[in-house]
């Protein structure tokens, strides 16, 4: 009788045994959070990027104007990219993001309009502006398969109203606060519902769907109508409530915080107006500054969660722009809102590509196993180009996951250059390519290939390329594209061409058509 006992109390001792055993390991796999900022250059914070002819880092008027003492923190606990490239609109590059794959391949190549098709009136007809669908492989997909708690916080904006790619949670998401079709938010306020109807107040009233719901609401946050709140914080705070309930839960994280800021509409965060009012600044650039700085209020928030929470030495931070900077200072061809570099959102300069990066253990230790299979330089910079399909494959190697057979990426691990040494394994060729219109630049691709950027117009306007189809620039010698060497340097003018073609073509990409007709234009050798 004592025996018969004992044998089903030991068999329920090793069940809870081997269920321990399993809370343990998934607590110790590590977590991950992408921190996305919309519409955020290389150049809208006061921390330096960009380095002098010696590689140092170097200061300039658009450092000292922002104010983001959480992304000093941040990269003072890792390393930060100054070139780090995006796709220059902003679905393209969530896309990447999810997939690893370059814009050409996946084709959603331009912003989604939530409810037409935008590909511009040559735009390429088969661009995917669908977007992602259920079954895609993703990310988060990927993740969730391992054990994961999946978090989507923000801006969605991967598939029209109403497609499947519209609701995160078709996409790998576990959980979906805020995310759906729209790019913008109809307001940033409690107040204003964040976009909804405001009774008694015309100006605030915006179009609404079939169903009488606001086209540019931002979905999910009924308990903060009226409330006198900003969005961003309110994304903040949902964000922290998630994560320390996969926390509480003893499950690894993927937090994908997507903030709607620091798009357009450019309203001021009250909370920050005084900083900027003696700037000297535009009034629409002194709002523009307060996004920037209530965003990063929002990162140092989560620094401080992960901390109280005890996750801090487990939880890996990237921290990036989704296209280069919209801030209104000035045209958008001209070195002006990321001075010194020329260009901005949509342009086909540096301006437009170049977002600011930083990876980091959100609490450095040498003795955390998982900062030991991926460790990252402290304070440091990677001058070395990368772009963001390269995230990824870099997660997914961290975490041990498979990237599934069949599933083409383009992005390549970060691990070597997380350390701030260069990865000689490496090309540096980052492949951007826009068959739309209109934006800030029509119709164009570039190819980055180390020093060296080509630029093709499939048809040339004065305004953008002196009425050229090609423009050619070395970033080493001439980093602001100043001096176009299309014409003095025929012979790499050439094996530039070659190679953006041959990048298209291998990536399957779509084409712009001739007018008028459905026949597409490729681009040309000189």
């Amino acid at each position: 009788m004592k025996q018969s006992v004992l044998r089903p109390m030991k068999h329920i001792l090793l069940i809870l045994l081997l269920a321990l055993g399993c809370v343990v390991h998934a607590t110790t796999k590590p977590n991950v959070i992408i921190f996305l900022v919309d519409d955020m250059g290389v150049m809208d914070t006061s921390l330096p990027f960009l380095t002098d002819a010696d590689g140092k880092l170097h200061r300039h008027p658009l450092n000292e104007f922002y104010r983001t003492p959480n992304m000093e923190r941040l990269a003072a606990r890792g390393v930060r990219f100054n070139n780090f490239c995006a796709m220059s609109v902003c679905s393209p590059t969530r896309v990447s993001i999810m997939t690893g794959q370059n814009a050409a391949r996946h084709r959603t190549t331009n912003w989604i309009n939530p409810d037409t098709n935008n590909a511009g009136p040559q735009g390429a007809p088969d661009w995917n502006w669908t977007g992602l669908k259920k079954g895609d492989v993703t990310l988060p997909g990927i993740l969730s398969a391992s054990g994961y708690e999946t978090i989507h916080v923000g801006k969605g904006h991967f598939g029209p109203r109403d497609s499947e790619g519209a609701e995160p949670m078709n996409l790998g998401f576990d959980i979906n606060v805020a995310g759906c079709s729209i790019g913008a938010p109809g307001s940033y306020f409690g107040k204003m519902n964040f976009g909804g109807i405001v009774e008694g107040n015309a100006k605030g009233k915006k179009a609404k769907q079939p169903d009488g719901k606001p086209k540019a609401a931002v979905p999910g946050l009924e308990k903060y109508h009226g409330q006198d709140i900003h969005l961003t914080e309110a994304l903040t705070i949902e964000a922290n409530a998630r994560v320390a309930e996969a926390v509480k839960a003893q499950k690894p994280f993927y937090l994908y915080l997507a903030h709607y800021a620091v798009h357009a509409p450019h309203q001021s965060d009250p909370r920050f107006a005084d900083h900027y009012k003696d700037s000297g600044k535009p009034q629409q650039a002194q709002n523009f500054a307060t996004l920037v700085e209530g965003m990063d209020k929002s990162l140092g928030d989560m620094l401080d969660q992960l901390d109280s929470l005890g996750v801090a030495e487990n939880t890996l931070i990237f921290f990036l722009g989704d296209n280069g900077s919209d801030a209104p200072l000035g045209h958008e061809h001209a070195v002006a809102c990321a001075a010194p570099l020329r260009g901005k959102k949509g342009s086909h300069y540096e301006g437009g590509m170049r977002v600011p990066f930083i990876a980091a253990w959100a609490k450095p230790s040498a003795a955390n196993k998982n900062q030991k299979r991926l460790p990252i330089a402290i304070n440091a910079i990677q001058p070395q180009q990368a772009a963001v399909y390269d995230m990824f494959p870099t997660i997914l190697n961290l975490v041990g996951a498979e990237n599934p057979a069949g599933h083409m990426i383009d992005g390549r691990k970060l691990d070597t250059l997380l350390t701030a040494k260069p990865d000689t394994t490496r090309d540096e060729k980052f492949l951007m390519h826009y068959p739309h219109a209109p934006h800030r630049s029509d119709y164009w691709t570039s190819l980055r290939d180390g020093e060296w950027k080509v630029i093709y117009h499939y048809f040339p306007k004065e305004e953008a390329s002196g009425g050229s189809h090609y423009q050619l620039f070395n970033l080493k010698t001439d980093p602001y594209e100043q001096s176009d060497l299309a014409k003095t340097n025929p012979a790499e003018l050439k094996r530039m061409m070659q190679e953006l073609i041959d990048g298209l073509e291998a990536q399957h990409a779509a084409y712009p058509v001739e007018k008028g007709t459905s026949t597409p234009v490729r681009p040309q050798l000189p």
